[in-house]
């Protein structure tokens, strides 16, 4: 097994850059690796955390138990049909160089989620999604290490009961199952998807067809004008979900304040989705500090380490953001960022909080 090692300051491990500290700490680059640490948590009671990319969580407080590094590496190719392919990735495998390397392959499907911070393990779990696309929608399966069993599964995506971003992963299965590989149904013809707004209208003086190339390139360009670079300014990409709200509700709202922009929530009866970036920044809080943790200022969504930032820092700016939405416009906001000790229930604990 990898060495194995106490008292780890997390902060270069979280895209935040908080600095909190891991009782144990491993790095796992195989799956017996991987099965080794399990077992050694197991045998000593330890409670455990999965980090891939650390781009997707907030560490409210020092983790007790062990933090498992996941750095298994692997991607493998099986053609379906004439145009259809499998591409399997392990989950240590980052993201974005993923999505670049199915590009090169000639292979689409992946090139609206361009950009995204992480390691592909964490894909199922919070079923990203961008520009008009949610991983859900390639996903086949996802090959996992049942915890308390040891057995390896193959779930499929119905198993996976993916929703807007949110797994089984996330809910019932949440510490019962660690994600080792996914595998993604990709085209070498699909036509690019221009299903999002502001992507059609970036690339509407094309000239020509346009390619998948030339959506990843407009995706890279989009996300790299409005998101900070986590090297370069801590975050942990989007912070908070777009609201979707009933129809009922959604009217309601909209006859209070007709200037909200809404769009369609795919698979709903009638149900709107609500930016959390406008109602954010119409509640006063683009550009504001609170401590060393700031709402950036191009993107409301987006809560920053701005100056040596604290993990209190960061809850108290955000729920100060809930607190507000919601006095302004009865909307508990609900975190996408994994808190770390988890929220059992989001949307309840947030709602409360906001009251």
């Amino acid at each position: 097994m990898s060495a194995m090692r106490e008292h780890i300051d997390l902060k270069p491990y979280n895209s935040f850059g908080l600095s909190v500290s891991a009782r144990y700490f491993i790095r796992v680059q195989t799956l017996e690796e991987l099965q080794e640490a399990v077992s050694f948590a197991k045998a000593n009671s330890l409670p455990m955390l999965l980090l891939g990319g650390g781009s997707n969580v907030l560490l409210r407080d020092d983790f007790p138990g062990l933090v498992i590094q996941m750095a298994l590496t692997g991607i493998t190719q099986t053609a379906r049909t004439q145009d259809k392919v499998c591409v399997t990735a392990a989950s240590g495998e980052h993201w974005h160089s993923f999505v670049e390397h199915c590009l090169a392959l000639g292979l689409h499907g992946l090139e609206n989620l361009a950009l995204i911070p992480g390691c592909v393990g964490a894909a199922p779990m919070q079923n990203i999604g961008a520009y008009g696309v949610e991983v859900k929608d390639l996903i086949t399966e996802v090959q996992v290490l049942d915890i308390a069993s040891g057995a390896i599964e193959r779930m499929s995506n119905a198993q996976c009961a993916f929703a807007y971003r949110d797994s089984v992963f996330k809910g019932p299965l949440r510490g019962k199952k660690i994600v080792l590989d996914v595998s993604f149904e990709l085209s070498r013809s699909a036509a690019p998807n221009l299903s999002y707004g502001a992507l059609a209208d970036a690339l509407a003086d094309k000239e020509g067809v346009v390619t998948a190339q030339d959506v990843f390139d407009t995706v890279c360009a989009i996300r790299r004008e409005k998101l900070p670079d986590p090297r370069v300014l801590g975050n942990a990409g989007s912070f908070f979900k777009n609201p979707v709200l009933s129809a009922e509700d959604f009217a309601k709202l909209q006859q209070a304040h007709p200037a909200l922009p809404s769009f369609a929530a795919p698979g709903t009866a009638g149900e709107r989705k609500v930016p959390a970036a406008w109602l954010i920044e119409q509640a006063g809080w683009k550009g504001k500090q609170q401590g060393g943790a700031a709402v950036y200022e191009k993107q409301a969504l987006v809560i920053v380490n701005r100056d040596h930032a604290t993990a209190e820092d960061v809850v108290g700016l955000a729920m100060a953001i809930i607190e507000s939405v919601y006095s302004r416009f009865g909307v508990a906001l609900e975190p996408e960022v994994q808190w770390i000790p988890v929220l059992e229930n989001p949307t309840n604990i947030v709602g409360q909080l906001a009251r």
